[in-house]
């Protein structure tokens, strides 16, 4: 699987801690303020804001939280998020994409640079590494969705573009322009998506040795810790025998 997927893994695996829900619950918020502000209120008039909806209650967020999230959209309310990508290099020359919802570029440049120098890597400029993904629709089902053999009859029927499987669960890729589409064609095979969004997929990866793999998921752990960050995509593919011993 690509770096993006073992990094969902890991946080997962952190996802128990209350300390790392409540951040969570605080960047998805932030999307759905965002999301609400930039086209209409309601979820089904507005296919960013529904996705953003759905992987908050893929989430287990509380209903009223995320009403309060569209409520201060509606209203005029909360800060102004402007959306900024980050590009660099961590250990082991990884490609990583940064995505961020920022009220403040300066502080969150600095925070990143930093994060990405104490590992060894170095931030780019925009376009460095972003050259060696393709921009696609991610639709994201757990391993309850169904088996292998279903969720992909299920994908080419809906006219998704590829399907990668694992003991965690299904990543369905799409076009960017047919991503909200194809979601709704595979809910009456497969229910509602755990998420449904725009991600970069790796062209080609880059498998990291031990040694590499420890502090690229020390420079992940920083950046998903930052407020500011979104999201982190890699072109890593880390050894399952690698990823154990790290635990």
């Amino acid at each position: 699987m690509a770096g993006h997927s073992k990094f969902k893994n890991i946080m997962h695996r952190k996802g128990a801690q209350d300390k790392k829900r409540s951040a969570m619950f605080s960047k998805l918020s932030r999307e759905i303020t965002v999301a609400a502000k930039l086209g209409m209120p309601d979820p089904d008039m507005n296919p960013r804001l529904r996705a953003a909806v759905n992987a908050a209650k893929a989430q287990s967020m509380p209903k009223d939280n995320i009403q309060r999230a569209i409520d201060k959209a509606s209203k005029g309310e909360g800060d102004n998020y402007e959306e900024v990508r980050y590009e660099g290099y961590g250990p082991g020359g990884v490609a990583l994409i940064v995505e961020a919802l920022t009220d403040n570029r300066n502080r969150t440049a600095t925070n990143i640079r930093t994060a990405f120098s104490r590992s060894g890597g170095n931030l780019g400029a925009s376009g460095a590494v972003s050259h060696g993904f393709e921009r696609m629709g991610l639709i994201e089902y757990g391993a309850k969705a169904g088996d292998e053999d279903k969720v992909l009859e299920a994908a080419i029927e809906a006219g998704a573009d590829d399907v990668e499987s694992d003991e965690e669960g299904h990543e369905i890729w799409t076009g960017i322009d047919s991503l909200h589409e194809v979601a709704r064609a595979l809910e009456p095979a497969l229910g509602e998506a755990e998420a449904v969004k725009l991600a970069w997929k790796p062209n080609l990866t880059t498998e990291v040795d031990e040694d590499n793999a420890a502090t690229l998921m020390k420079l992940i752990d920083t950046l998903d810790d930052d407020d500011d960050v979104q999201t982190v995509w890699g072109n890593y593919e880390i050894p399952d025998a690698v990823m154990e011993k790290l635990g």
